[in-house]
């Protein structure tokens, strides 16, 4: 005896469709649930960030302001009656160099940021150390005469009494007229400087600029 009124077992709301699956296959998941795609998402995220910062970030300052150093303007340069431009960083207030005073200086040769050649660099006799020594020269006097002196001993070692590298020609000029404690930039032109040779970084027929510090001053009378 059939009962009409019962529900039957293939009611629809009680059927599991056969053909959908019990987990979401590989293909249906979403690309981030991939193995490797959050490490790639990451990397994105951080070129893109590099990429931000780079546009917003200030522009470096330049190498000279960098390392301390005063920038000079073009127009704010003095030129002396033998053509030399020169600018004093800081004015001295001691004795003032006169022609064929002895002076006792420091310089410092730059070129393109780089100091090439500097007497705070100067090397001993053995050559593996390094000093700062003063360099002493006459004003006004020819260049390199004062290089050709006797050895001497001192507490640093034993050295040449100009054991600092070679100056510029310009150096026995533009140092006229300094004060003791002075510093002065001066923009060395090649003729005036290590000329068709160069010098350590310096090339060849190369301007470059030229740093001093006026140390002391002897006159002619002291000596």
């Amino acid at each position: 005896m059939a009962f009409s009124g019962l529900p039957s077992r293939t009611f629809h709301r009680y059927r599991l469709p056969s053909s959908a699956p019990s987990h979401p296959s590989r293909e249906t998941c979403v690309p981030c649930c991939l193995p490797g795609a959050v490490s790639r998402r990451r990397a994105a995220v951080q070129l893109l960030s590099a990429g931000f910062l780079t546009a917003v970030s200030p522009p470096p300052p330049s190498f000279a302001a960098r390392r301390g150093r005063i920038v000079v303007r073009p127009e704010d340069y003095v030129t002396a009656p033998d053509g030399l431009k020169y600018y004093d960083l800081v004015e001295g207030k001691g004795s003032t160099a006169e022609k064929g005073s002895t002076v006792q200086v420091h310089f410092d040769c730059i070129y393109r940021g780089i100091t090439a050649v500097s007497s705070r660099e100067s090397k001993l006799l053995a050559g593996n150390r390094s000093i700062a020594q003063p360099y002493e020269f006459i004003v006004g006097s020819l260049p390199g005469k004062e290089r050709k002196r006797d050895f001497a001993d001192n507490a640093n070692g034993l050295y040449s009494a100009q054991a600092a590298p070679k100056p510029p020609a310009a150096m026995y000029t533009i140092t006229e007229g300094m004060k003791v404690g002075g510093k002065r930039r001066v923009i060395v032109p090649p003729e005036l400087g290590y000329g068709k040779r160069g010098m350590s970084e310096i090339p060849p027929d190369a301007p470059f600029e030229l740093d001093i510090e006026l140390l002391e001053v002897i006159s002619p009378a002291e000596k």
